[in-house]
């Protein structure tokens, strides 16, 4: 046992290394769970891991740096747009146009982040919120005027068929699944591997001296300018890093929904996607999968609920808003910290007790 001890404790002191253990580990499972899925959950996994890189994202910018944003919705339609373009133009049939076109919303959306984040970082509290959600309520509408853009009537998008990916991909698929890759799939694994990605660099990141500075303005701006650290380049940063992500997300949320059109960009998907970080709990990136899981499982959930009480299609569909507005209702009364911030408690103390207490280890050595 202590060799296994010594073996594991450089991992766990190490924050590079145990993200990595654990984002290695998550993704077996859950690739794992998706081979063996249904298309229809394979879409609602595909679904739960776009939200979860841009609630990820939101988490980052509110929950460590303390800017509220009512426009990830907007930042998202900018990277859809911006991905669609890219493989309109590249025929989207291969694993390279796919990846150069998320790359491409990466970009783009890291340079609406600076030119937004510049003037956003002189805004505090419900100004930075008024000015994002004026970039929420724009985007959508400009995207109507463009012809360039599809209008109204959006644009499809093109995705690689599961026979024209690599054989390597195939093969290895099937190794692990022994169940042959299909679009669904492919897109449900694509979607999870680059959450894996982003959420591990956004973790260390976290604890970089960046994230430490990005607390530092949330806690106390003041003492943090004193202490040297720039305000505004900090916030510019935080805004620049959520605006990526949620670019990346906007990229993904294309090719699954295989259109991009302004009516799936509204002000309610930024409110939505705020709603899911709340609650799962704000500052946690475990949290905003939590919320990204609930904000991808729930409405159909409910739809299912409602259509087995006897209501209509169209009556289920009505009822899911309620049902969710309920739940997050019940988070906020229940755990005002949403459900990570709850759990937190629970989970120090079953630590504290499996562990032996430092006094009691000092003591023997001592004797």
């Amino acid at each position: 046992m202590e060799r296994l001890r010594s073996l594991v404790r450089p991992v766990r002191n190490v924050p590079l290394a145990r993200h990595l253990l654990i984002a290695l580990v998550a993704f077996l499972v859950v690739a794992a769970v998706i081979g063996t899925s249904s298309q229809y959950l394979q879409t609602r996994y595909a679904e739960m891991a776009y939200f979860a890189i841009a609630a990820g994202g939101l988490t980052l910018l509110t929950g460590l740096s303390g800017q509220l944003s009512l426009g990830h919705g907007a930042l998202m339609a900018v990277g859809a747009y911006a991905a669609t373009l890219v493989l309109e133009r590249t025929g989207g049939e291969t694993l390279a146009d796919v990846f150069v076109a998320l790359l491409v919303a990466i970009a783009v959306c890291a340079v609406v982040g600076v030119v937004v984040g510049v003037p956003a970082a002189r805004l505090h509290g419900p100004y930075i919120a008024g000015a994002t959600l004026t970039l929420a309520v724009a985007v959508p509408r400009l995207a109507n005027q463009w012809d360039i853009l599809g209008g109204e009537q959006g644009l499809q998008v093109p995705v690689p068929r599961a026979s024209e990916l690599p054989a390597w991909i195939q093969d290895l698929v099937w190794f692990f699944t022994a169940v042959e890759i299909d679009q669904y799939s492919f897109l449900a694994y694509l979607g999870w591997l680059l959450l894996v990605i982003t959420f591990v660099a956004m973790a260390n990141l976290s604890r970089s001296r960046i994230g430490r500075r990005w607390r530092a303005v949330r806690d106390d701006d003041v003492s943090a300018e004193l202490a040297g650290i720039h305000l505004g380049r900090a916030r510019v940063v935080a805004f620049t890093v959520s605006a990526m992500c949620a670019g990346l997300a906007g990229g993904l949320m294309a090719m699954n929904v295989r259109l991009t059109a302004p009516g799936a960009f509204t002000i309610t998907l930024s409110l939505t996607l705020l709603a899911a970080v709340v609650l799962g709990g704000l500052g946690s990136l475990t949290g905003a999968l939590i919320g990204a899981g609930v904000l991808a499982f729930l409405p159909h959930f409910a739809t299912d609920l409602g259509e087995s009480v006897g209501l209509s299609p169209t009556q289920a569909a009505e009822v899911t808003p309620v049902v969710y507005g309920l739940v997050l209702m019940l988070v906020i009364l229940l755990a005002p910290t949403g459900i990570v911030g709850s759990l937190r408690p629970l989970w120090a103390r079953i630590t504290s007790r499996s562990g032996p207490s430092p006094l009691g280890s000092t003591k023997e050595k001592t004797t």
